[in-house]
């Protein structure tokens, strides 16, 4: 029945082109922006850990009720015996000290006096220290525009636009003027190593990263540290992970009343990421119901226009002895074979597109300049194993429901009315 129902379809082109053109239309779109939007959903949480939240980021009570104001004068203290129990707590993970600072960067002219200022927002990384370990996951390599990376203390990166703006280059001093821990004031010199863009606008409007060992100097944290970030070993996020690993840390830390007592929270608990982690986890699903509802549609009105094209055709088979059911269940083994065919061509198309999208990307710079978000500016898309088989269950069960609908009709239509079209 099978072979003898392929061969129909084959055959009789006018009956299958068009639905399984349908199919891997659909099939194709269900696949590449399956893709897509799973690149760009881990693109932003990966962004993001690297640059602010960590998988899991350690602050004492009173800084994390308060963090998006920076407040260092509520900073972890003390923090070397923290620092080895969660090397040893949790040898697996990778904790990255990390200070935030806010403050004035000043440049001086050829006589020591303003030139330019500008409001700075700056970062604490391991550029030289720990042996550097910051400068590849955050690929500050690749995001150097001009000069390099810091090697020896009181060297500094700006971003690239921010140093046009102040008429800074390479080698000039400029003067950080901010608060210490203290909250006394601070003048620290620098010296521009390079300048970066990393093609996030919140990045790139307004920021300086230093070396670790630096900020301690300039702001009198010489035994503090604003945030730990830790990191999974494979560099992914994994909330069923990160859950019980915080619950026990903050369970271990629950009776200590001190406002500086440490406390851990997951990433999906910053900045609102765990909304972005539930779509990532749906994003299949919500992709697979819509693409089902519309090829549905589309494929009920194509089995339609089908269905009277062949009601002669209906018409002599009950006029040999066949029933209207078997008739009707012809058609859905045909909808089968159809959606069979039109997922497998979608799916090497829309894999071929996503593909290049995940080799080339998407700018989407301009889009982002106004942006108050961590966001990477160039998107890729992300094939992934759901990918080779997600876009056979909108092709097959959206041309089956299409077939169901339209062969409804079958059963409506008088037999005597089928004889009539027959005979003419």
């Amino acid at each position: 029945m099978i072979k003898f129902l392929f061969k129909g379809l084959i055959r009789d082109q006018h009956r299958s082109k068009l639905p399984v053109m349908v199919v891997s239309i659909g099939v194709m779109l269900v696949v590449l922006l399956y893709c897509y939007l799973n690149g760009v959903l881990g693109a932003s949480l990966d962004f993001n850990s690297r640059f602010d939240t960590g998988h899991v980021k350690v602050m004492s009570k009173a800084y994390a009720e308060m963090k998006d104001q920076i407040p260092n004068d509520l900073a972890l203290v003390d923090i070397q015996p923290l620092l080895k129990e969660l090397h040893e707590t949790y040898p697996d993970m990778e904790w990255v000290e990390r200070i935030k600072f806010g403050g004035l960067l000043d440049v001086p002219d050829e006589n020591g006096e303003t030139k330019s200022q500008g409001p700075v927002m700056g970062q604490a990384l391991n550029l030289y220290s720990n042996g550097g370990s910051d400068v590849k996951r955050m690929d500050i390599e690749k995001a150097i525009i001009t000069g390099k990376i810091p090697e020896k203390p009181g060297e500094v990166l700006i971003s690239d636009d921010f140093a046009n703006n102040l008429e800074a280059k390479v080698g000039d001093q400029v003067t950080l003027i901010g608060s210490t821990m203290n909250g006394s004031m601070s003048f620290y010199n620098f010296t521009i190593a390079g300048t970066i863009r990393f093609g996030s606008s919140l990045l790139d409007r307004g920021s300086m990263f230093v070396d670790i060992s630096d900020a301690r100097k300039a702001l009198d944290m010489e035994d503090a540290i604003s945030e730990i970030l830790g990191f999974f070993p494979d560099r992914f996020y994994e909330e069923e992970l990160a859950k019980p690993l915080a619950d026990e840390f903050n369970a271990k830390h629950a009776s200590n009343p001190d406002e500086y007592a440490p406390v851990m929270q997951r990433l999906s608990e910053n900045m609102g990421l765990g909304q972005y982690l539930m779509m990532v986890d749906n994003i299949g699903g919500i992709v697979t119901f819509a693409f089902i509802l519309i090829m549905s549609i589309v494929l009920w009105n194509t089995g339609l226009i089908g269905g009277l094209r062949r009601y002669g055709e209906f018409g002599l088979r009950i006029a040999i002895g066949e029933n209207k059911g078997h008739i009707y269940k012809t058609m859905l083994y045909e909808s089968v074979l159809i959606g069979i065919l039109g997922s497998i061509f979608g799916t090497i198309i829309g894999l071929l597109f996503a593909y290049w999208l995940q080799e080339v990307g998407f700018d989407v710079s301009n889009f982002m300049k106004d942006s108050a978000t961590l966001m990477p500016s160039r998107f890729h898309a992300n094939i992934t194993p759901p990918a080779y088989y997600l876009g056979f269950i909108p092709g097959l069960m959206a041309s089956v429901m299409g077939t169901m609908l339209a062969g409804i009709g079958v059963f409506k239509r008088q037999t005597a009315s089928l004889f009539r079209e027959l005979e003419n």
